[in-house]
């Protein structure tokens, strides 16, 4: 992950120079007639990792007290910051997910937490997680709505050779009473990862798959080669710097160009979930491991959620790379929602949206229709709403940093910080409402969510 610090260092490192501004048109068409992939409907996804809080690096110590082991379950910002995507996926996994233990009755080995040692996988010895805690994490699942996907350990039993690459067979006894004691407690499980280590193939099992190992002695990676993984690509973990995140970069707003360019071009390629790491712990968490208040990510994981349907539509432009824009059906409601990304430090692209089914193909250029025709597709897509009853709008929510500061902690949305309300709730994330029909503005260094509500769509049918 760590070309996509080029992102961050381009977009940090430009000089402060007094200059005007330059605005410059560009014209973006929606291919509105047919979606050109899919994305599951809780495509936004966190990881709870389980690095404990003396993993170290580059001088510090950035994950506290944020485990799945020890993760401060009761702090009400944590539950409530869940609450708010009605539902959050949660992928509880990681890099240590491979030495995990699980302390059912049958284990015969001591139930110990991850203590360091310097001849252990990332220098760390195997962890146990109780079952008392495994209790506790499915109540607070329960009561915030999270759909959990979780980890497995795959390298039980298993030996790493000269080459680094593991080998020998998976003991899977462990891993099936784990599954065995989290069926007959009634837990819901939506999907089971199936190792996290780069040198074995991650697969995901769903209901069915655990039904089949629940009833029978089958060995687990044998039930997945006859009934099959969950056939789609998947974005596991990804936090835009590797090893614990940037510090004073993947926690501020310059690290929403990237993320949220991520989620548009992974969706794009059919990406089914992407999983962020993380939720909580390192430098990339949503949420402040101290505090636990939303990171600027957090609110565009939240916006993306809310607003962005699973329908992924094409997008062509004219503008230069520094403008990117994606399309997808809105989310649980006609119409289509557009994101912009503005890269660009001293641009404004000033912004004209047409939907191709307005647009007529002649030899290697596209021109509009005719305004008689643009009507009679507007008549069309917009039945029962009549000329007379006023001008129709569209909702715009423009992303920008606080006080113009690439690297604060603090989003601003529409002019509004976005910060924890007086009785400790999350903002509501409200739009603007902007004339359907004028020019989208999209300032320097800014990111822009646009919905259009009349968008005539088949695509999204």
């Amino acid at each position: 992950m760590e070309f996509c610090f080029s992102l961050f260092l381009l977009l940090i490192s430009f000089p402060v120079i007094l200059a005007q501004e330059d605005v410059v048109q560009a014209n973006i068409v929606v291919v509105a007639a047919t979606a050109v992939g899919e994305v599951d409907s809780k495509f936004i996804c966190a990881t709870i990792d389980w690095w404990p809080h003396d993993k170290c690096n580059y001088n510090q110590c950035p994950w506290g007290y944020t485990s799945a082991m020890n993760l401060n379950l009761s702090h009400p910002l944590l539950a409530k910051a869940i609450q708010a995507f009605k539902p959050l996926r949660i992928r509880i996994g990681g890099s240590l997910q491979d030495r995990v233990l699980y302390g059912v009755e049958s284990l015969k080995a001591p139930c110990h937490p991850f203590q360091r040692r310097k001849d252990g996988l990332f220098g760390f010895s195997r962890g146990c997680l109780k079952m008392s805690r495994w209790d506790q994490l499915n109540q607070f699942f329960s009561t915030t709505g999270a759909v959990v996907t979780f980890g497995l350990n795959a390298l039980s039993g298993r030996h790493r050779n000269n080459k680094g690459v593991w080998e020998g067979d998976w003991e899977s006894t462990n891993a099936y009473d784990f599954i065995k004691y989290t069926i007959s407690k009634g837990y819901q499980i939506d999907s089971w990862e199936f190792g996290n280590d780069p040198n074995l193939v991650s697969r995901i099992l769903n209901p069915y798959h655990l039904n089949k190992i629940a009833g029978t002695f089958i060995d687990l990676e044998q039930t997945m080669k006859v009934h099959g993984p969950w056939a789609s690509a998947w974005v596991g973990e990804s936090g835009g710097a590797y090893n614990s995140g940037g510090r004073d970069v993947s926690n501020t707003f310059v690290d929403s160009f990237w993320y949220l360019d991520q989620l548009g071009m992974a969706s794009k390629y059919n990406t089914k979930v992407y999983c962020r790491q993380t939720l909580i712990g390192g430098n990339y968490g949503l949420l402040d491991r101290t505090t636990f208040v939303p990171n600027p990510d957090y609110y565009s994981a939240l916006l993306w959620h809310q607003l962005m349907g699973d329908g992924v539509l094409a997008v062509g432009s004219d503008a230069s790379p520094y403008l990117r824009a994606y399309a997808h059906c809105s989310k649980g409601r006609a119409g289509i929602t557009l994101l912009l990304i503005n890269l660009r430090n001293q641009t404004e692209f000033i912004v004209n949206v047409k939907n191709s089914l307005n647009l007529a193909v002649h030899g290697n250029t596209i021109r509009e229709q005719s305004s008689f025709m643009h009507g009679v597709k507007r008549t069309i897509a917009w039945v029962g709403q009549k000329a007379s009853d006023g001008p129709l709008y569209r909702e715009e929510y423009h992303l920008t940093p606080h006080n113009g500061y690439l690297r604060s902690k603090i989003m601003v949305l529409n002019g509004v910080p976005l910060e924890i309300t007086e009785d400790g709730n999350i903002p509501k994330l409200n739009p603007v409402l902007v004339k359907e029909n004028s020019l989208v503005s999209v300032s320097p260094h800014s990111i822009k969510f646009v919905v259009f509500p009349n968008f005539d769509a088949p695509g999204c049918a």
